[in-house]
């Protein structure tokens, strides 16, 4: 009976038992399942929850219990509550490192445009210089009418580029609240650690290490020479430290950020106060400040003095190298006050400006002006009607223009009487007219009668691309010769002797006021210095005291933000050092 009972009762039937299995398969599958549903019926439950707490309460639905006032409030909650979730994820995607990045590039790339397209010429001037034609750069499309439409003659100034700087602006205030802040507020908070698991096994700890047969004073002298701030406090006989130095690193990034913002609101205060323009003033003649200043934009005011103080061009003169290139010019200039009285005075040249009353005035560009020549027409004495020519061609040189000055005597000599005649005329750019190409400038000298000088437009033509030397042409656009201004050496022509007296020349000015330099300056001073301080480490130290077993062990633990070898090496020197006590 025990062998059966044994038998029945260690026995196992294979058709039981696999339906016993089956049974008990499904039992548990029926089991996961209700468990199953009843975790799904709790997160649902807790979703609907949730939901149920950030969906707005309905204000024309009224709780039991709650009244009118209640559920104002529960409302207005509710908003408060959403408008600051909204407000962070906001945040979040403005702050990101991507679009900053993008929007610097986008900034960089105007920029270059803005250095390579000039800015603030005139109409005529992109016309002249970006003319529609296949050879335009970016394959054609680079022409007066792009540039124009696009506003890439003022770019700093428009709408697009000072929204890049507005977006790039919140990008770092954003960045800074977000990120900067809290990083700086984790590190300025400092506590002790006082469990010794944490410092010798947390993963957080960069080096960690316990020191039997040590004490804790001796670790804070040692930090305390290597430039750490050291804080001691003990308790029930056990000693705590933390030590930390370069903590400025932490604080620098924000810096950072406050520098490119300031940097940015100046280049945005210089385009929307600023003002600027260029002047072609002659030697010898003077203009009012105002003349050469146009408003970037409603927000630029134009300084009182401007309208009534002028720039008198005392002088202009150029500098050549040996090889006859220009090396450097120089424009010598008086500001005169409303009285006429000189008030500053200061040769400028290239890169070398002068400042009067936040208008700055740079050295860009020359010409030509005028050409003085003096005509010499000889005639003989006693036979007049071989001479008609010469007379006719210096009395037509005389009148036919305006702007033609002129001063004239007559000096005998011998049997002949040589008529000679000072002219001013004025010059003519040239460039990339006709043929010619680069700088070259021209002027006329009309000869004959009047009549023929106005139909035909006979006369002489003088060119010159420098003020070293001068081209001249005859009436029939045959070459003559060349003169230097300074030979006084007299070259036949047409029947007259012509001498090149002198070339006077124009200054070419740039005038800007630039309201945000001062900013710009100041952020670039800055981001120099919290650049730099931004790369020092910012190392913490923990340490503690504990009796174990009747001998004393410090445990310590240290971490940096950078500078991690560096940081190595400095811990294990400063254990070196601790002292052993037996």
């Amino acid at each position: 009976r025990r062998r059966r009972r044994g038998m029945t009762m260690g026995a196992t039937n294979p058709i039981s038992s696999s339906i016993n299995s089956t049974n008990s398969n499904s039992s548990s599958k029926r089991r996961t399942r209700r468990r199953g549903k009843r975790l799904c019926d709790v997160v649902a439950t807790a979703k609907s929850n949730d939901d149920d707490a950030n969906k707005a309460p309905d204000p024309t639905i009224r709780t039991t219990g709650r009244t009118k006032e209640e559920e104002d409030q529960a409302f207005k909650e509710f908003l408060m509550r959403d408008m600051k979730q909204t407000f962070k994820k906001a945040l979040k995607q403005v702050s990101s490192l991507p679009l900053a990045i993008s929007e610097f590039g986008a900034i960089a790339g105007f920029s270059a445009l803005g250095t390579v397209i000039e800015q603030n010429k005139s109409y005529a001037w992109y016309v002249e210089n970006y003319p529609v034609s296949e050879d335009a750069p970016l394959f054609g499309a680079l022409d007066f009418t792009f540039i124009l439409n696009n506003g890439l003659d003022h770019v700093y100034t428009t709408w697009y580029f000072l929204s890049l700087l507005s977006l790039l602006a919140v990008s770092l205030a954003a960045c800074t609240a977000t990120k900067q802040l809290p990083v700086w507020r984790v590190a300025a908070k400092w506590k002790f650690i006082k469990k010794p698991k944490f410092l010798v096994s947390s993963k957080t700890m960069d080096e960690r290490e316990s020191v039997k047969d040590a004490r804790v004073m001796d670790l804070a002298n040692s930090l305390a020479d290597r430039g750490y701030q050291v804080f001691l406090r003990e308790e029930d006989q056990e000693q705590y430290l933390y030590a930390f130095k370069g903590l400025i690193g932490r604080l620098a990034p924000i810096g950072v950020h406050f520098a490119l913002l300031l940097t940015l609101g100046g280049c945005a205060y210089s385009g929307l106060g600023g003002l600027g323009g260029s002047v072609m003033a002659p030697k010898d003649t003077s203009f009012t400040i105002s003349d050469g200043l146009t408003r970037g934009s409603p927000l630029s005011r134009v300084p009182k003095f401007a309208k009534t103080n002028q720039v008198f061009v005392k002088d202009f003169t150029i500098d050549y190298l040996p090889s006859g290139q220009v090396s450097q010019f120089y424009s010598n200039l008086s500001i005169l006050d409303e009285k006429g009285n000189e008030v500053d005075n200061k040769v400028i040249s290239v890169n070398v400006p002068l400042r009067y009353g936040g208008v700055t005035m740079y050295q860009t560009d020359w010409s030509m002006s005028s050409m003085r020549v003096t005509v010499i027409t000889k005639a003989a004495a006693e036979d007049t009607t071989n001479s008609d020519n010469s007379e006719s061609g210096s009395s037509s040189s005389s009148s036919s223009s305006s702007s033609i000055s002129s001063t004239s005597g007559t000096i005998s000599d011998g049997d002949e009487s040589s008529k000679r005649e000072e002219l001013v005329l004025p010059m003519a750019n040239l460039e990339n007219k006709g043929d010619f190409k680069g700088k070259i400038w021209g002027t006329f000298l009309p000869v004959g009668d009047n009549a023929d000088a106005k139909e035909n437009k006979k006369g002489i033509s003088l060119v010159a691309r420098d003020f070293q030397s001068v081209a001249i042409y005859d009436s029939k656009g045959a070459f003559v010769g060349v003169r230097r201004p300074s030979s006084k050496k007299p070259i036949d022509v047409d029947n007259i002797s012509l001498i090149v007296e002198e070339i006077s020349g124009a200054t070419g000015l740039e005038l800007k006021t630039d309201p945000g330099v001062p900013f710009v300056y100041a952020g670039f001073a800055g981001l120099l210095v919290t650049s730099f301080l931004s790369l020092l480490s910012h190392s913490q130290v923990w340490g503690a005291q504990k009796k174990v077993d009747g001998t004393s062990v410090v445990y310590v633990g240290g971490t940096s933000n950078r500078g991690k070898e560096e940081f190595r090496l400095e811990f294990d020197q400063v254990l070196d050092e601790l002292p052993e006590y037996v």
